[in-house]
């Protein structure tokens, strides 16, 4: 048995193929770890593209909503660009965001 193996081994052929294999699998341009890298990088394009068409479908669907509605336009206005009508006051509040990165000593709280 280990006789047959052994002249498998040395045959010229399945050297050759063997080296073919090892090659493709790991030196070649296209070797199995490039593709799994390539395969995970398309799945995750694939979502990406998912996203952004759904991102545009939304977009698209917004701006003809404003295109054909005086309200939303006039709300979108007021909301986004801070604008006003000539008899209105605007007023604008800002909340002041606690600095966490301070620290309280002991000796502070005696």
């Amino acid at each position: 048995m280990w006789k047959k193996i052994l002249k498998v081994l040395k045959n010229k052929y399945f050297i050759v193929s063997a080296a073919f294999l090892v090659w493709l699998v790991f030196f070649d341009q296209n070797n199995i770890i490039s593709q799994f890298k390539l395969s995970g990088k398309l799945k995750q394009l694939k979502q990406q593209k998912e996203y952004y068409e759904m991102e545009i479908r939304n977009n698209e669907k917004a701006t003809l909503e404003l295109m054909n509605d005086t309200d939303q336009l006039e709300k979108y206005a007021r909301e986004k660009y801070l604008m006003k009508k000539d008899n209105e006051d605007l007023f604008i509040i800002e909340e002041e965001i606690a600095d966490t990165s301070e620290t309280v000593s002991p000796d502070t709280l005696r």
